[in-house]
């Protein structure tokens, strides 16, 4: 049976990335995951994936540090130096520009696939050992921890879980978390715009839910944004079912034409909305990272950014640790990523719960408001560069 010092489980973005940033230590690591571990082929001309992340000056200087962010330029990045936010229910309305905050962009839009490619294929420059396309992952936890794969046990002495929304690692050890319906499906797709994107993002503030235009690279002539549409069930049900023609109008339509005519629409996907925050990020010698311990509602896409934050202070913790000759799988050096993680995490959840309340209140007072809130927001520079600094980390 093999032994090793740290198994993850959980082989998408953030996994992978904490699998990197400790590859460099001395440590026995492995990866194992239900799906494919293959990097991929994108060229230029490949369908787009549905699924994207907007990251940040912090997500994409980790993975300059990985040696991962110049596959993902040269892939398929999109800088944006823009945002525009509106209420599409009353007036209130906020620019955000990253030059005048001091800052060349606001982020990048990248698609997840892109993102794990490239971070796979430095990782296959390591000594990580990879056990994907296992159908069968089971755990018996205990001093060491063991995992069933489906030709082999290993051993581990200290588990990570990344495996997302619904881990059956945080499930198993015994973590509890809270939950909360957000009541909202996302439905995602990449459209053609009839003009180009202007660098921005944008959102709008919808009685239906938030809709999102968020930039991608052109192809020619041709312009795309990448969509998250944010409804309740039936509102969902009935997007989904539209021809590509009428959802083009629909969705034209509810931006306000704010890029002229939607011209086309790659197949559509939809997801359930949930909000998730376990109650501790450790026990026994599991820790969780990613959305295997908080799951917030993508309004400012900042999901991913929160599980690289996690990968970050984790790798930190543990790399000091060994340097210092430490229990690295310790209750109290798992106890310093928990205190260091937990609250911002947190912030980031509640205060998203709160605008996505505040826009989708339809009392006058409330709306009121909101669109005094967005224009003196827009009125003040500092305060803006200040909410701009905040969301990108630095």
């Amino acid at each position: 049976m093999k032994t090793f010092d740290l198994v993850i489980a959980g082989g998408g973005m953030v996994g992978v990335s904490l699998a990197l940033s400790l590859s460099k230590t001395d440590l026995r690591i492995a990866l194992v995951d239900q799906q494919s571990l293959s990097a991929q082929v994108f060229s230029s001309d490949s369908p787009y994936a549905p699924r994207v992340s907007a990251l940040t000056e912090a997500s994409s200087r980790l993975f300059q540090r990985l040696g991962a962010w110049k596959t993902m330029t040269s892939q398929r990045a999109m800088p944006y130096q823009h945002m525009y936010v509106w209420d599409g229910e009353g007036t209130g309305e906020i620019a955000f520009d990253a030059r005048s905050a001091g800052f060349k962009t606001l982020g990048n839009i990248v698609e997840n696939d892109v993102v794990r490619n490239a971070l796979l294929e430095q990782l296959f420059e390591t000594s990580v050992e990879c056990f994907p396309n296992q159908s069968t992952i089971a755990y018996q936890l205990g001093e060491p921890h063991q995992v069933k794969l489906d030709n082999e046990k290993i051993e581990a002495r200290l588990l990570v879980a990344t495996d997302g929304a619904e881990s059956r690692l945080r499930k198993l050890s015994g973590i509890p978390s809270s939950q909360k319906d957000c009541l909202h499906h996302a439905v995602v797709t990449t459209v053609e715009t009839e003009r180009y994107h202007q660098d921005t993002a944008w959102q709008v503030f919808l009685a239906s839910g938030p809709l999102a235009f968020l930039p991608m690279p052109s192809r020619g002539e041709k312009h795309y944004c990448s969509i998250v549409w944010s409804l309740v069930p039936d509102g969902a049900d009935e997007v989904l079912s539209l021809d590509d023609e009428a959802f083009c109008q629909a969705i034209e339509c509810a931006f306000e034409s704010r890029l002229g005519k939607v011209l086309s629409a790659d197949p559509r996907f939809r997801f359930p909305l949930k909000q998730r925050h376990a109650r501790q990020y450790h026990r026994n010698r599991i820790v969780l990272a990613g959305d295997a311990a908080h799951t917030i509602h993508p309004l400012a896409g900042q999901g991913v950014n929160l599980g690289l934050q996690d990968v970050e202070v984790l790798s930190e913790e543990i790399i000091r640790a060994i340097e210092r000759g430490d229990d690295f799988s310790g209750s109290h050096i798992l106890n310093r990523y928990e205190r260091r993680r937990m609250g911002s995490n947190l912030l980031m959840m509640k205060s998203m719960e709160g605008l996505q309340n505040l826009f989708a209140a339809d009392d006058i007072g409330l709306r009121w408001l909101r669109n005094t809130g967005l224009k003196w927001t827009n009125n003040m520079p500092f305060a803006k560069d200040m909410l701009i600094k905040h969301a990108l980390g630095v």
